[in-house]
């Protein structure tokens, strides 16, 4: 009895120790931060502390040690938590904040893919010990090709693998009506060609990386124009690919049947080239700024550029699409206000003025409320052929807007003499004769068609 009591009692107190180690553990557990614990330690401890509370229960009140913090278990939810937290980064532009930035110029250093490499090994098996060079050559590099596409598969870059391998990556989509450079990555790497293998086996050739960019794109080195991506489908190559490297197997001659050389692959062509995006439309409409460019526009077609009571509200080019019976469509550009000095780039005149070089015809936008209305047209068609040569004369029609307010009445009859030709009077706010407009807007349209048609070429649809 004495030998079992001592025993128990040893075992009572061996337990209490352990009770209170494994309490104080607990407690210290308890008091760490959470984001120090694995998951794995987490069970650790938390079974600690269930077992450390029912060694507890079975000891006398005056065996217990005294408590001076409470065991708690760790808590499960701050784990959680934490490890589900993520660091805070940058956000990615949605579609609708990426469509608010136009870009119509850009740099852009290209790069073509590098040749693979050769490959030097001798071919090898049972009972054939001179077997030969069998190191292929190395694949060629992939060029860079920067193609003309319209807004619909605008922004999409494919990857075609001659000759009967093709994949396609989709970069993110903003708005279709968006013509923009903004989307152009300041430095493209082709892909590169695979290196050459034993037995004979050449290197995959590295893939055709297509850069779309919109239609009526200007591609210049340095000071020189070495393409115009103008038409849909318009392809120029940006960077040529390296040639692959020689295997061993290509230097096999008579007087050398083991040769060891082989050859690496070529480095891509390098260029930095500068992208230029020239709005394509059928017409433009030119004016000075608060001619009321931007409100005729919301009211002949869908789009829906800013409209305020400032100057220069319009800071980039929006383009319309006035529908007519046939499934006809007359694509009409809101170019920004112009001012006087803008052929010396005043006011951003010459960023401004070559997105009226790709307009097949003009509607000069005229302020009726303002005094002396005519000297308005009189200074953009000087401002443009001080632009390019020609390029007043191109077909126009003249838009007296404002007609609404009752100074500008008065200024119609003076306008009409001083000119001398047909003057469009309307309101683009309330709509009263947009009709007018509209119909001479066919008028010239239909004149573009037949002069291109009777040269031979293709005339622009939309």
């Amino acid at each position: 009895m004495g030998a079992r009591g001592a025993g128990s009692v040893y075992a009572r107190g061996e337990g209490f120790n352990q009770a209170f180690h494994f309490a104080n553990l607990t407690s210290v557990g308890a008091m760490t931060p959470a984001r120090l614990f694995s998951a794995r330690s987490r069970t650790m401890f938390e079974g600690m502390g269930h077992w450390a509370l029912s060694m507890q229960a079975g000891l006398k009140p005056s065996q217990l040690p005294p408590r001076q913090v409470s065991p708690r278990l760790l808590s499960v939810g701050c784990v959680d938590h934490t490890k589900h937290q993520e660091l805070p980064g940058k956000k990615p532009l949605s579609e609708k904040k990426l469509k608010r930035y136009f870009v119509d110029c850009r740099r852009v250093l290209v790069c073509g893919g590098n040749g693979g490499a050769g490959a030097s090994c001798f071919h090898s098996e049972p009972r054939k010990e001179f077997g030969g060079p069998d190191g292929g050559d190395g694949g060629n590099g992939g060029h860079v090709i920067l193609r003309g596409r319209s807004t619909e598969c605008f922004l999409s870059v494919h990857l075609t693998c001659w000759p009967r391998e093709s994949m396609s990556l989709a970069l993110p989509r903003v708005d279709q009506r968006v013509k923009s450079l903004s989307s152009v990555l300041s430095r493209y790497q082709g892909f590169s060609g695979e290196d050459g293998g034993s037995k004979n086996c050449f290197g995959r050739s590295g893939a055709v990386l297509y850069i779309q960019v919109p239609v009526g794109t200007l591609v210049k080195e340095g000071n020189r124009v070495v393409a115009d991506l103008a038409h849909l489908g318009d392809e120029y190559i940006a960077a040529l690919g390296g040639a692959g490297g020689k295997g061993n197997r290509f230097f096999l001659a008579n007087d050398n049947r083991a040769p060891v050389t082989c050859t690496p692959g070529q480095p891509g062509q390098q260029r930095v080239l500068h992208l230029e995006l020239k709005t394509v439309a059928h017409a433009g409409m030119v004016g000075f700024p608060n001619a009321g460019k931007s409100s005729l526009l919301r009211a002949l077609s869908n789009a829906r550029p800013a409209v305020a009571s400032y100057p220069f509200t319009t800071l980039k080019p929006h383009v319309g699409i006035v529908h007519y019976e046939g499934h006809q469509q007359i694509a009409v550009a809101d170019i920004p206000g112009l001012i006087r000095g803008a052929h010396q780039n005043r006011g951003l005149g010459s960023a401004f003025l070559r997105h009226i070089e790709r307009c097949r015809f003009l509607l000069f936008v005229v302020d009726l409320s303002l005094p002396e209305p005519w000297t308005q047209v009189d200074d953009l068609k000087y401002e443009l052929e001080m632009y390019e040569e020609g390029l007043s004369e191109r077909p126009h029609a003249i838009v007296a807007n404002k007609i609404d307010l009752p100074e500008a009445r008065a200024n119609l009859s003076q306008l009409r003499d001083h000119l001398g030709q047909e003057v469009i009077a309307l309101s683009a706010v309330t709509g009263e004769n947009l009709e007018q407009l509209l119909l001479h807007l066919k008028v010239l349209y239909d004149a573009y068609m037949e002069a291109e048609l009777g040269q031979g070429r293709q005339p622009l649809r939309w």
